[in-house]
């Protein structure tokens, strides 16, 4: 087992990468969500919003978590900690929830083409977001319910030495055990059955019809793949640990490595972006060829100064017939 300062340096490497890489990438499909939005709504722009939105959240109250690591203890104010705590865990499901209605809206999209455009309304999907983010905040706040449990008498004396929703009473497990076994089959196993279902038959109807073009089912693949990738290696051992926290009737110790590859869901949900939405792919390639023009600027001016120095150090005819005569 790595020591407490081996681990706490891990721990803050993984935040800080995840907030370099997620944020700028976040803010990037924001800006043109937003600029999709104003112009042309749709549903999928509406939920892939949501889902940045969600991202950005978690990325924001991450530094939190690097100043808990950096000291060692909880050093920040009370009420902070069952706070960031309700984001981070809420934000992990509706990441969840969102990458599934957006795997249901393109499923109705190419399954059902002429009765779901007859259908579809932005109004159901603006409920539908809002319900999404009531279902998340609402199941976690357990988060409160445990860490002000009555029970709890060691928080107020030990609070200050400890990580924050680190160590629980057996009270406090008993009511936190089965809720969190209820938070990996209703917002996580559910969803991801119904992600496989939707992206497998999306994959299908895509790729046997002939008048689509090759790009598009290379995105569909991309998009496939990339949320299965997200789902496996982000959310599963997070919630597996749910399910063998009730087993065993504890929490179990590897629960905040369990933890860490959810942290990563905020820097690879751009790819969804990217192969969900024209625009997002427009946005991207602006900024590529923006940082591109930054790069070789200094390179056009080296050359642009060089030729003009190059011409004032260079003689005209008349100027050398001078000097020669001189």
């Amino acid at each position: 087992m790595p020591s407490s300062y081996e681990a706490r340096s891990f721990y803050l490497s993984i935040y800080v990468l995840a907030i370099l890489t997620g944020l700028p990438t976040n803010l990037l499909a924001l800006h043109a969500l937003v600029k999709k939005l104003r112009t042309k709504a749709t549903p999928n722009s509406i939920l892939l919003f949501n889902l940045t939105l969600s991202d950005l959240i978690f990325l924001a109250f991450l530094p939190l978590k690097v100043s808990e690591q950096f000291a060692g203890h909880w050093a920040l104010p009370l009420f902070l900690c069952p706070l960031s705590g309700l984001l981070y865990f809420s934000t992990i499901y509706t990441s969840t929830l969102f990458l599934t209605a957006v795997s249901v809206e393109r499923y109705l999209g190419v399954a059902y083409p002429l009765h779901y455009r007859l259908r579809r309304h932005l109004v159901y999907v603006v409920v539908a977001s809002l319900t999404l983010w009531t279902c998340c905040f609402g199941h976690c706040s357990i988060v409160y319910i445990t860490e002000f449990h009555p029970y709890n008498f060691s928080l107020p004396v030990n609070f200050s030495k400890d990580l924050c929703y680190r160590n629980f009473t057996n009270e406090q497990l008993t009511i936190l055990l089965p809720v969190r076994l209820e938070l990996g089959i209703v917002l996580f196993l559910v969803p991801s059955l119904i992600t496989c279902f939707c992206y497998f038959s999306f994959m299908r109807i895509v790729i046997t019809s002939a008048h689509i073009r090759k790009s598009k089912k290379q995105r569909a693949v991309g998009l496939v793949a990339a949320t299965l990738a997200i789902f496996i290696i982000c959310f599963s051992p997070y919630n597996i640990s749910h399910v063998v926290g009730f087993i065993q009737w504890e929490s179990p110790e590897w629960r905040d490595e369990a933890l860490i590859p959810s942290t990563f869901s905020a820097s690879l949900d751009p790819i969804i972006f990217y192969f969900s939405s024209s625009a997002v792919q427009r946005s991207c390639w602006n900024f590529l060829n923006w940082v591109k023009r930054i790069f070789t600027l200094p390179s056009l001016m080296h050359k642009v100064f060089f030729r003009k120095t190059q011409n004032l150090r260079r003689p005209s005819p008349q100027e050398s017939i001078c000097s020669s005569k001189l």
